[in-house]
C-alpha cells in the first residue's frame, strides 16, 4: 500500500508561501524528516497567543489537526520548552510557525 500524502517538505513550503502571500510571516523552527515527518504547527498573531497544533490519526483513518498546547501569557517560555522537548524526543518532527491573523484557516480550521 502506498501513502498518497504530500511529502512533508512540500506541504510546509506551500503553507509558508500561502501565509506570506497574505502578508503574514512563516518560518521553519526545526526541519524534520523530509518526506514523512510529523508537523507541529505554531499559530500566533504578532508573536502572541501561540497555539501548537499537531495532525494526529483519528479512529476513522483520517488525520485531523488537534491542539497540543496553548501558550500561557504569564509563562511563555513553557510553550517553547514544550516544543523543544518534542524535537529532542523525535528528531524527525518539523516545527513551523505561522504568524498571521486566523492562521488556522491555512489548515482548514475556521475560528
Amino acid at each position: 500500500m502506498t501513502d498518497s500524502r504530500l511529502p512533508t517538505h512540500i506541504e510546509i513550503g506551500g503553507l509558508i508561501r500561502l501565509v506570506e502571500q497574505e502578508g503574514g510571516f512563516a518560518t521553519v523552527l526545526h526541519k524534520g524528516e523530509r518526506d514523512a515527518g510529523t508537523i507541529l504547527l505554531i499559530c500566533c498573531e504578532k508573536g502572541t497567543n501561540a497555539v501548537l497544533y499537531e495532525r494526529m490519526p483519528s479512529l476513522e483513518g483520517t488525520r485531523q489537526w488537534t491542539v497540543n498546547r496553548e501558550q500561557n501569557p504569564e509563562k511563555p517560555w513553557e510553550f517553547t520548552e514544550y516544543w523543544q522537548k518534542r524535537v529532542n524526543q523525535d528528531r524527525d518532527v518539523w516545527v513551523v510557525e505561522l504568524d498571521i491573523a486566523n492562521a488556522t484557516r491555512f489548515i482548514g480550521i475556521e475560528t
